[in-house]
């Protein structure tokens, strides 16, 4: 463990540089508050190491897969053999144990959080706020999502690979290395999961409020056809569905994920669920009184948050914002949905639902706290209305009543 406590602290300061440079080009940044996202994530990481001393973990899996290979490349390859081809150098060459490889991972998974944190601040006028509390932060603190991005595993890359590709996406033009390094991430993790983001940034760009020249809509829009014909078929393989015969196939895929996730223990048997029933499951459960466990109870209260803060977007006002969101806004919708639909059709286990919403659940969020922020700047452009009518009412009065003299 001291090569564990050891590599902490040389990440903290390898850290330093990179935030530093964030301040600079983001002014309203507190590399203080980054800091303790770090200490705090790293706490993290050290209860998913305790976790995964008293349970079954993956995360002994992937470490000790470097004995299989010969060649580093042999791991190379879309879906779990990512994992063990990250973890192949630092175990094989570099000698690092398990210890040092969870908290390795777990350093990874905190760049997602900084990423989403400064996504959601430069597209945001003001600081929305949760019972006088900054909501943003508030989100980057929530305890689930520290806890499954927090170890050697899928979990913590595919939620930084996600925050470094929609951060970049946000400012495509100053931003190709964060694209590029989190496209690859996502693509070698689940590529379906970087198909449904270039999809919705498609339609955030083609549908956006931003004034962009007609006939980059319609390249944008050509160039997200051509992809998805040209990785239509590789993309139905990976995901184990035959591309001659795609509905049925996918029926029967999620019909057997289905039956092995409800035989893990924790089952929710979704298949008789409609389909907003299946939705509120994979964003609200477990709730107090379905709660398997400890973990699931303490998750419940990060639920019973996600209520509320879904609850604010129920009126008809939102509607019409959606209507004139920013494009980042309908992407991040986009996303959201696709991938929440397409996840109950396979997730009926607990805790695969609360492992997995963990990646895409900041998109929502940012939605909700964008539609908060564009509701104060309506109330405050309001007031200055009013504001601007009385002055130009007292006015006139002055200036009749100069006049009458």
């Amino acid at each position: 463990m001291l090569g564990a406590v050891l590599l902490i602290l040389l990440l903290f300061f390898v850290s330093q540089p990179v935030l530093n440079n964030l301040q600079k080009e983001h002014k309203w940044l507190k590399a203080g508050l980054l800091n303790q996202l770090y200490w705090y994530h790293m706490f993290f990481g050290l209860v998913y190491w305790t976790y995964a001393q008293l349970n079954r973990s993956d995360s002994v899996m992937y470490f000790w897969s470097y004995r299989n290979y010969q060649n580093w490349f042999d791991a190379f390859e879309p879906g779990t053999l990512f994992i063990e081809w990250v973890n192949y150098p630092f175990a094989k060459w570099l000698g690092f144990n398990y210890d040092m490889m969870m908290f390795f991972s777990t350093w990874v998974g905190f760049w997602g959080f900084v990423y989403f944190y400064c996504l959601m601040k430069e597209n945001l006028r003001f600081n929305p706020k949760f019972e006088g509390w900054d909501a943003i932060t508030i989100f980057m603190f929530l305890p689930n999502m520290h806890f499954w991005t927090a170890s050697l595993g899928k979990g913590a890359y595919i939620f930084a690979g996600l925050a470094f590709l929609t951060y970049g996406l946000s400012w495509p033009g100053k931003r190709i290395f964060h694209i590029i390094l989190g496209g690859f991430i996502c693509y070698m993790i689940r590529p379906h999961i970087l198909f449904a983001v270039l999809i919705g940034m498609g339609v955030g760009f083609i549908l956006g409020r931003e004034k962009v020249p007609l006939y980059q809509k319609y390249l944008a829009a050509l160039a997200g056809i051509g992809m998805s014909i040209l990785v239509y078929d590789q993309l139905l393989v990976f995901l184990g569905f035959d591309p001659n015969n795609v509905v049925s196939s996918f029926e029967e895929e999620t019909a057997l994920n289905a039956q092995r996730l409800q035989s893990a223990g924790s089952a929710v048997d979704m298949t008789s669920y409609s389909l907003p029933m299946k939705l509120f499951t994979f964003w609200f459960r477990p709730l107090f009184i379905d709660s398997p466990n400890v973990l699931g109870i303490a998750v419940s209260f990060e639920n019973a948050l996600y209520i509320y803060m879904f609850s604010r977007i129920f009126k008809k006002s939102f509607i019409d914002y959606i209507r004139i969101a920013p494009a980042m806004v309908k992407m991040s919708a986009v996303v959201f949905i696709s991938i929440s639909i397409s996840m109950t059709f396979v997730m009926s286990n607990l805790g695969i639902i609360i492992r997995q919403k963990s990646q895409i659940m900041y998109y929502m969020l940012f939605v909700i706290v964008a539609f908060m922020d564009w509701e104060k700047t309506n109330r405050i452009k309001k007031r200055a209305a009013i504001y601007n009518r009385i002055v130009e009412e007292e006015r006139r009065k002055r200036e009749l009543a100069e006049a009458a003299t």
